[in-house]
């Protein structure tokens, strides 16, 4: 049992063979895939994939890359998209640093508007979070903080979610040093391709610590390829790849963590599949 809660399969390098992937990663074993959302055409997109898929679920978002495009005529496009019966979460959102594709003070107001349209729809956030950890995780703690102080304080509305937290910080590297703080907002952590790269020690040792319950699988295909097929596209079907790392971290079978890592994006997305 696999789930891969991060892909990206509405990209175009798919076009060519997207009915084959999708019957690839059955193959492999996926009961559900989470699509994400990085603009309001991908948005669009990924629900149209989650109707002709049963076990593709969607997110609907706008990324930090493209903030700048994320108008109040966007925003109300992606309210009503967020109300279809397959979106399960708002993401991917966040902060890049790293890129600044758009300024970075327009990509703390679309993370903030977006945080607030998961907390009025009570949807779980897929966070993205590039060398901008420190801001990030501050504008997380005064979202889910506003929450579990009853609304009095912070200016946000109260933090969205399931029962499985407020959200996921995907394909994390804000390294060891930051897992604490995450795990006490209530995140979960996904864990991508790079653990599975020679030299990515710090990461194996977060999805060693991170506690069972809050850990969750993910491609991010078509990029973070694992290292057995590293500078291809990636593609849902090889998260059995990182699942087998992981396992090896954490001294566990492979199977126990395929297990635990469906159960929790189960809970976290509130979907149902077998």
């Amino acid at each position: 049992m696999l789930i891969d809660s991060h892909a990206h399969l509405d990209f175009p390098q798919f076009d060519a063979d997207r009915e084959v992937v999708i019957a690839r990663a059955r193959e492999a074993g996926l009961i559900a895939i989470v699509n994400i959302g990085t603009s309001l055409s991908s948005s669009r997109a990924t629900v149209a994939l989650a109707e002709k898929y049963g076990f593709i679920y969607a997110a609907v978002g706008v990324h930090p890359h493209d903030a700048k495009t994320l108008t109040p005529d966007v925003m109300a496009e992606l309210r009503t998209l967020a109300r279809h019966p397959k979106v399960v979460a708002i993401g991917e959102i966040g902060l890049d640093y790293y890129r600044d594709l758009s300024p970075r003070d327009v990509q703390r107001q679309a993370f903030a508007d977006q945080l607030a349209l998961a907390a009025e729809l009570m949807l779980p956030v897929v966070v993205h979070s590039r060398e901008a950890h420190g801001d990030t995780l501050a504008t997380l703690r005064e979202w889910v903080g506003f929450s579990l102080g009853g609304g009095t304080e912070g200016s946000f509305p109260p933090g969205g979610g399931t029962e499985g937290g407020p959200g996921v910080l995907h394909s994390y590297s804000a390294g060891p040093e930051r897992l604490e703080e995450v795990l006490g907002l209530g995140f979960s952590i996904g864990i991508s391709g790079p653990v599975t790269f020679p030299k990515a020690n710090r990461l194996r040792a977060v999805a060693a610590a991170v506690p069972l319950e809050r850990l969750l699988v993910e491609t991010d295909c078509p990029y973070l390829t694992p290292q057995v097929y590293r500078g291809r596209r990636n593609e849902p079907a090889y998260v059995q790849y990182v699942v087998e790392v992981v396992a090896r971290a954490r001294k566990m079978p492979a199977e126990a963590v395929a297990q635990a890592t469906a159960d929790n994006a189960r809970r976290l997305f509130g979907i149902l599949c077998r």
